[in-house]
């Protein structure tokens, strides 16, 4: 039975071992997400940002207050 209880505690090694495996990238996966998701974000509130400048540079030359 020696034999029979190695490779049932190998399996079980192995076994856990891929879970971790696979935990971990999904962590990983998920920071990427969340990385792309943020930068996003930045993206859009300078470009919201800029044209508000834009907006109110335009309004300024309208109103003449240069």
């Amino acid at each position: 039975m020696g034999f029979i209880d190695d490779a049932k505690d190998a399996a079980e090694t192995a076994g856990r071992k891929i879970k971790e495996g696979f935990e971990d990238t999904v962590d990983r996966v998920s920071d990427k997400i969340d990385e792309a998701k943020a930068d996003a974000a930045v993206k859009k509130a300078e470009a919201e940002r800029d044209s508000v400048h834009k907006r109110n540079e335009i309004k300024e030359e309208i109103r003449g207050d240069h």
